[in-house]
């Protein structure tokens, strides 16, 4: 009986150390969201478009590596960012996803039409506010604080609506 219970004990404590090697030498923390029109603030946008926000945080905690998926939205994406908000709430952009437009920040990948998925880093370089919410260009601890705190969103905007028409906040 004696035996059993230190062998399982042994086990689980290779379980945990395995488990534990396995965080860290993937990487970073993970962030997520679901995008939706539902979830677009101030007002909420019953569109067909959906989409996928995931993104990795470094180990060494100075970028972060995202992918964003996106489909069914009413015409191509002009613009997706990051963006410094609470559920319900319109913030600032704190950083860009993708752009396609003439004045697209070097560097920024192009949006991939009206479907399609974009991926990047983020880094202090890509950081570029918003001042006015407290968060300074540059100033990339900022912006890791925020997605930490869920206070921050995905946001694709199109032509037709331009303010956003899919949105997740990032978990």
């Amino acid at each position: 009986m004696r035996a059993r219970i230190v062998f399982a004990l042994m086990a689980l404590l290779v379980v945990v150390s395995f488990g534990g090697v396995q965080a860290t030498a993937g990487g970073g923390e993970r962030f997520r969201a679901t995008l939706s029109g539902y979830n677009e603030a101030p007002l909420t946008l019953s569109v067909p478009g959906t989409g996928t926000f995931s993104a990795r945080l470094s180990a060494d905690g100075d970028s972060i590596t995202y992918r964003l998926r996106y489909s069914g939205l009413t015409g191509p994406a002009l613009f997706a960012h990051i963006h410094l908000g609470r559920p319900a709430i319109a913030g600032g952009v704190i950083a860009f996803l993708c752009d396609s437009t003439q004045d697209a920040p070097q560097g920024v990948p192009d949006c991939p039409g009206a479907a399609g998925t974009v991926t990047g880093t983020i880094d202090a370089d890509n950081v570029v506010g918003p001042a006015g919410q407290g968060i300074d260009a540059g100033e990339f601890d900022e912006l890791v604080a925020a997605m930490r705190a869920r206070a921050t969103y995905a946001n694709v905007h199109t032509e037709l609506f331009q303010p956003g028409e899919i949105r997740g906040q990032i978990r």
